[in-house]
């Protein structure tokens, strides 16, 4: 074994060692000869003749080399070695032609390669859970509308996952994590950092296990247990340098409004693979996870969402099945759930990716096509080399060489331009996917994902050696046709342009205008999909508002939160440059969240009438440019002590009042006592450019508690300076105001 290991071993090193070992064999023929020529002297042949014998016994020298390489070596790589080098001083030769089909390859594979690498992390690959297949997301109502629409009560997931039989288990976590401003605290300036409510088994249910430390424990998910929270990765490195020791530490945070405030001991790390924001809310970072204390939450509606992991041997079908069965007989024991509220399943996977599908393979196919035509402009681009260098074929085969010898050459050639096209591919899209990286905030599902692996590589190996061989065949074939006698007759370089070089060219060409057809048809096609959104009326006007999220002090009461939210916006109204001022708990585009809104009229309905809500202060909607149509803008005299005020859009006042003015009708569902409706706006694109606005209503902050606070401002100043401006105003009255940055709406 160790005998035919080492010659075997002997064989390769002896293909790229071929001039040393040549040399060698070189001094070896010569010494040979010359032992021959002198053996031939001594017996007293002349040295002329002496010298011809020798040679003649010998035989032809270039035969002998050939004889010896073939039994050192591995002829087949060495016939590779001498293609490559060859190929390679032939490329060099041409160095304007081998730069633009590299780089044509490159752009072609690039893209291609980045592409692939997105659909591979949002489509192909699993999610990084145990058992994803077995993952499923429960929404209510199909899962259209706010978040209340995509959401449970803590009643209906307790009886949910008490009766339920189809699921191993159910868990859930705060949707609304954006209501809660956290602050780290006691280390310099207040850090502003995010922070999501889970339930106690939402990590085992998903099987995602920390890499220091553990999970949550019954106790600790019990109201009035010690305050515990598991930190993500990123945030681990972030802020604490990634410190094994940080187990068992306290923190201290910050928390409005919740339970959670005070010191929190720091209980685990969780593994780099887990992103909540990648699979739940895409776009989004979260630094540390707590637990779900029901009891606080019971009162606030639809806020929990839910994942369950099903049995083993359930289907998703009939766990759907299930559910309807059992969500009817929920209800007749809570009357305060609507009639239809009934439970949508999705696998997880779909939820997550599902809407993302269509658009991510009509891409993945276009950016096919252009490699496609970019083949066969690098064939055509070849077939026009090969006829240049007729010539040179030419003579290489009547010297002997044989044609097989002659294809293999001109495949090596286009293997080695599609290998550096490769290579320079590679280098954009890593290019194209650090920039993804780099943009988070961008709403695309498992981004932090995405990366050039190994997958990629082979994906692009492929890839690279299918257009070698695509666009390398007909160039070899072309070549392989020719008649060596006419071609030496002939006194130019280049081959005859015959009738069948023309057929190949002209169909050639035709493929390329064809292929270049469909995807100029997909390019009008999504060009005409993007000037509809552009002429989209979006209810407001986002260019030049940016928004800011501040805290407000003393903001949790009512009776406070007026006066100083009055006392912020007017001194910020009054620096140069800006125009309008205003505050908002959700910013339009952005997160949602529904509450019931219902008239006199339709109280007994059985059917929900939701609304999208906003929390906002005097001067939003002029911040915002969106339009009143009727009644009044809120006021800072709507005061926590009055009739709650509120506005709503034209799509509220068709539902609920379609045969009357809306202006003074009484809105419940929304707070506790009915509302006066003051106001009614134009519609405003909540959800997406694609969807219809739903129903909306929108509340003073000085009467309803506003899910955190957005400051929004309309100004010319660039952001930096805007920035620069307003934050001195905002530590003046809040010395706690966390150092946040504006970002621009548009």
């Amino acid at each position: 074994m160790t005998a035919s290991f080492r010659r075997a071993w002997n064989r390769i090193v002896a293909v790229f060692l071929g001039k040393p070992l040549d040399s060698d064999l070189d001094a070896e023929i010569q010494a040979h000869l010359d032992a021959a020529i002198e053996d031939n002297i001594q017996r007293g042949i002349a040295p002329d003749e002496a010298r011809r014998q020798a040679f003649a016994r010998f035989g032809t020298i270039t035969g002998a080399k050939e004889r010896h390489r073939d039994s050192r070596g591995i002829p087949a790589l060495d016939v590779l070695r001498q293609d490559t080098l060859y190929a390679g001083r032939t490329m060099r030769r041409d160095p304007v032609f081998t730069a633009i089909v590299v780089l044509v390859l490159g752009l072609g594979i690039g893209a291609n390669v980045a592409v692939f690498s997105v659909v591979d992390a949002v489509l192909l690959r699993p999610l990084p859970f145990r058992e994803p297949s077995r993952l499923v997301w429960l929404a209510t109502n199909g899962g259209k509308g706010g978040f209340s629409n995509q959401t449970y009560t803590i009643s209906a997931f307790e009886e949910f996952r008490r009766h339920n039989q189809s699921f191993q288990d159910v868990t859930g976590f705060q949707t609304f994590y954006g209501s809660v401003q956290y602050k780290l605290i006691g280390s310099g300036d207040p850090l502003p950092i995010t922070g999501v409510q889970v339930a106690g088994n939402f990590f085992p249910l998903l099987g995602v296990d920390p890499i220091l430390g553990r999970n949550f424990t019954t106790e600790e998910c019990q109201k009035g247990g010690r305050a515990t929270a598991l930190l993500s990765y990123p945030f681990w490195q972030r802020q604490f340098g990634g410190d094994a020791g940080i187990i068992g530490r306290s923190i201290t945070v910050d928390a409005s409004p919740s339970d959670i405030t005070g010191p929190v001991t720091i209980v685990g790390v969780l593994p780099p693979s887990f992103d909540f924001g990648s699979v739940f809310s895409p776009g989004m970072q979260v630094d540390f996870f707590v637990p779900a204390y029901m009891d606080f939450w019971r009162t606030w509606g639809n806020t929990l969402a839910l994942v369950g992991r099903l049995k083993p041997a359930v289907t998703l079908a009939q766990a759907q099945a299930e559910s309807y069965a059992l969500f009817p007989q929920l209800r007749a024991a809570h009357r305060e759930w609507w009639e239809d509220y009934q439970s949508t399943l999705f696998q997880l996977q779909d939820h997550v990716s599902g809407k993302y599908r269509r658009t991510l393979i009509v891409l993945w196919c276009a950016v096919g096509l252009m490699l496609l035509i970019v083949c066969l402009n690098v064939s055509n681009l070849l077939i026009a080399r090969v006829s240049s260098r007729g010539k040179e074929f030419a003579v290489r085969v009547a010297l002997g060489a044989g044609r097989g010898r002659m294809l293999r050459q001109l495949l090596t050639e286009s293997f080695i331009l599609c290998g550096s096209g490769a290579a320079l591919g590679c280098m954009i899209a890593w290019t194209i996917l650090l920039y993804l990286a780099r943009n988070s905030h961008l709403a695309l599902p498992m981004l932090s994902t995405v990366r050039l692996d190994g997958t990629a590589l082979a994906w692009t190996i492929l890839i690279a050696g299918s257009g070698a061989i695509m666009f390398g065949v007909a160039p070899a074939f072309k070549m392989a046709a020719t008649n060596v006698q006419e071609v030496l007759k002939e006194s130019g370089a280049g081959l005859s342009q015959g009738r069948s070089h023309e057929r190949l060219r002209s169909a050639l060409v035709v493929s390329e205008v064809a292929l270049a057809c469909v995807l100029l048809v997909g390019a009008g096609l999504l060009l005409r999909s993007f000037l509809r959104l552009l002429d989209v009326d979006l209810g407001f006007a986002p260019a030049q508002v940016a928004a800011l999220q501040i805290e407000i002090a003393d903001g949790g009461k009512a009776e406070r939160r007026g006066p100083m939210a009055q006392e912020i916006l007017s001194r910020i109204r009054a620096l140069p440059g800006i125009e309008a001022a205003g505050t908002v708990d959700l910013l339009p585009l952005d997160r949602n969240r529904s509450w019931g809104l219902v008239s006199k009229e339709n109280l007994h309905d059985t059917k929900p009438h939701g609304a999208f809500v906003y929390v906002i202060s005097p001067g939003y909607l002029q911040t915002m440019g969106m339009r009143l149509r009727r009644g009044r803008d809120i006021s800072w005299r709507d005061s926590f002590d009055r009739e709650v005020s509120i506005i709503i859009n034209e799509a509220a006042a068709r539902r609920e009042w379609p045969d009357r003015d809306p202006i003074g009708q009484q809105a419940y569902g929304i707070s506790r006592q009915p509302a006066r409706v003051v106001g009614v706006i134009s519609d405003v694109r909540e959800s997406s450019l694609e969807d219809q606005a739903g129903a909306q209503a929108y509340i003073p902050m000085t009467q309803v508690d506003p899910e955190g606070v957005e400051l929004v401002v309309r100004t010319r100043l660039p952001i930096a300076a805007v920035q620069a401006a307003v934050m001195p105003v905002l530590r003046t009255l809040n010395p706690g105001q966390p150092r946040t940055q504006f970002r621009p709406i548009q």
